[in-house]
């Protein structure tokens, strides 16, 4: 539940720079048709829905690009291994404000890493809050259906009732207009006419599955602003098409209709049906009195624009390399092995996962694989460390697979030199294949006890150069 928590605030924080970028956007789009601005969120919504994307020089998130990110397609701005960092730190991603925010250290006494704590209690929450909001919106669904059980049909899915004080479209599967009694013949077209347009663009579906993003996402305010932008422009853009389609003349009239209904309606909650008297009722006004037609080139570029933009937000940009990374976050490594990091976390006992984990974090990476966690065996001899990693057969060449075993064994050895009482080491990827190694394998392949190369730096690099002499014979 962790590794999906860090994955879903990941998304989170991308999906917020990107509202945020198509909130600024939108001011360019201001005095175009707001189709085109509705069009733009459709970025957002797919960084709240998809983890992984594209990668891409036009990428428009240079600016919040966290400086480690991964190169399969995921930007991280909290490391999946965050829980087993000694020093873990979240990337805030802004270049121009770049910072790295210090998170709690691992003690290294201590049994349990405050920073799993947060984190599986973070997951705790969110998923409450997810349950909980979920239910409600049940509730409330629920309970608008009772009230439409008694509702007349008038014509064409058009249903009239006195249990409600303001039109509105409800249903997933066949979507039903529903009407109060009393409204008068001038406005009941401009009504219909709305909520039909509504209907032909599956607006329907759309708000009720922005909603249950909002849901999944509720911990962060700026998607919330964002939803309810997104449902404003939504609602303009449907009052522009009545007024493409019935004439500028009906402006007025229209425009009255919308003040009419407002009025008497009551507030919808969000999530609520689409409401033809809702999502700030007076700039809707506004905008249909100053609604002109456009002529076909501006629609033309803006559609292009707004392609333009949705692309570049949904791209990632390209990883920095190495050298263009700061020199704070630079380490140095001998033959992919951080070796003052390993040396901190050089221990006597498997059972100090802290100490594990930061031995394994300052080890070469395996290609093409995503961490998923280790678990280890400390109740009974034989004692064990094992290392999962996730990734199929037919997601990795055969030449990775090759370098990765090789990886593998050679950071299984540095494990069973530098854990004092560790008997065996595996590391699995899926259900594609393991490697394992236990100390007699490895006193045997380099003639004699492992552990003595764990003394020190200069130790460690002699462990190192002699695999890497195995790998290359």
């Amino acid at each position: 539940m962790t590794n999906l928590f860090i994955t879903v605030v990941n998304m989170s924080i991308t999906a917020g720079y990107v509202a945020i970028a198509v909130m600024l956007a939108r001011l360019l789009f201001k005095r175009l048709p707001r189709r085109f601005s509705y069009f733009l969120w459709l970025a957002v919504a797919l960084r709240l829905l998809v983890p992984v994307s594209f990668t891409a020089g036009f990428s428009l998130l240079q600016a919040v690009r966290p400086l480690n990110h991964s190169q399969a397609g995921r930007l991280e701005y909290v490391p999946h291994d965050i829980g087993m960092q000694k020093n873990p730190v979240l990337d805030i991603g802004v270049d121009s404000l770049r910072q790295l925010v210090p998170l709690p250290s691992a003690t290294p006494l201590a049994s349990v890493n405050p920073m799993q704590i947060l984190v599986w209690l973070g997951s705790l929450i969110w998923v409450t809050g997810v349950g909980v909001l979920l239910l409600y919106g049940m509730i409330q669904y629920a309970r608008l259906w009772s009230k439409l059980r008694t509702a007349t049909l008038v014509q064409d899915r058009i249903f009239e009732t006195d249990q409600i004080r303001t039109p509105f479209v409800f249903g997933f599967l066949k979507p039903r207009i529903y009407i109060p009694t009393g409204l008068s013949e001038e406005e009941l077209p401009y009504i219909i006419a709305h909520e039909q347009a509504h209907i032909k663009r599956r607006d329907y579906l759309i708000k009720p599955a922005a909603y249950l993003l909002m849901i999944i996402h509720w911990y962060n305010p700026v998607l919330w602003i964002s939803y309810r932008l997104m449902s404003k422009d939504m609602e303009m853009s449907c009052d522009e098409r009545v007024m493409k389609r019935m004439g500028s003349e009906v402006k007025r009239s229209y425009a009255s209709t919308l003040l009419s209904v407002s009025m008497n309606s009551s507030k919808w909650q969000m999530g609520g049906p689409l409401a033809f008297g809702e999502s700030d009722v007076k700039a809707r006004i506004t905008n249909v009195l100053a609604y002109r037609k456009p002529s076909s080139w501006v629609i033309v570029l803006s559609m292009l624009a707004a392609v333009v933009l949705v692309t570049g937000f949904t791209a990632n940009p390209k990883p920095l390399q190495q050298s263009m990374l700061p020199a704070a976050l630079e380490k140095e490594t001998y033959a992919g092995y951080d070796l003052e990091q390993l040396m901190e976390n050089k221990t006597l006992y498997v059972g100090n996962h802290v100490k594990v984990g930061g031995l394994i974090g300052a080890m070469p990476k395996p290609v093409g694989l995503e961490g998923k966690g280790i678990s280890l065996q400390t109740k009974s001899q034989p004692y064990g460390v094992t290392v999962n990693y996730d990734g199929t057969d037919d997601m990795q060449a055969e030449e990775e697979m090759a370098a990765n075993k090789n990886v593998f064994y050679r950071n299984a050895i540095m494990l069973l030199s530098l854990i004092d009482n560790v008997d065996s080491i595996t590391f699995t990827v899926s259900h594609a294949y393991s490697v394992s190694m236990t100390r007699g394998e490895a006193e045997f392949l380099l003639g004699g006890d492992v552990r003595p190369y764990a003394d020190d730096e200069s130790s460690v690099k002699n462990l190192i150069d002699r695999l890497t002499q195995f790998q290359n014979t």
